[in-house]
């Protein structure tokens, strides 16, 4: 039912060195994935607005001895939420958190300003809703919102990827 961060993470390009945000990182499960495929060299920062699973993923990162990775306490819609420089970031992963985010235009040139150029960003969502399963109706962002919303900052639409049954997932890119 849930979208599988191996499988999803195995159709983005992601490679030793490289920097890495893990946007509404959650409890991690796409943030240990990530971390394993930027080490030893990359960095990961792995950020949220749920401050109970920020403390409790950077417990983990700390008890497994993940020095390349930092959490981060931002609230990512806001002008200047997501507290990385501009321009500092190579692929950016968001997985099962727009239907959460208040404001998803103001949290998209967020995302737009925080990637380098040429930078990647892999987007992942529910599909539809399944009745207390994943978000209500009235929160699913479809593909097709997400990929406007997303395209009016300025990042376009590159390849869809195989998010699982439930999911849709595409990249979208920087210039």
């Amino acid at each position: 039912m849930f979208s599988t961060p191996s499988l999803c993470l195995s159709q983005f390009h992601l490679e030793p060195g490289m920097v890495v945000a893990d946007l509404g990182c959650g409890s991690g499960a796409y943030t240990f994935e990530i971390a394993s495929k930027v080490a030893p060299t990359g960095k990961v920062y792995a950020v949220d607005v749920q401050k109970g699973l920020v403390d409790k993923l950077a417990n983990e990162c700390k008890q497994k001895n993940l020095t390349h990775v930092s959490v981060l306490w931002d609230d990512m819609d806001d002008a200047n939420g997501i507290a990385l420089q501009t321009e500092s970031i190579d692929r950016i992963v968001i997985a099962n958190t727009l239907f959460q985010i208040e404001d998803i235009q103001k949290f998209a040139s967020e995302v737009k300003r925080v990637l380098k150029p040429k930078g990647s960003v892999l987007i992942i969502d529910w599909s539809e809703s399944f009745g207390g399963i994943g978000p209500t109706k009235e929160h699913v962002v479809t593909k097709e919102r997400a990929q406007e919303i997303f395209e009016k900052v300025g990042l376009f639409t590159g390849k869809a990827i195989n998010a699982g049954e439930h999911h849709y997932g595409f990249v979208v890119q920087s210039k």
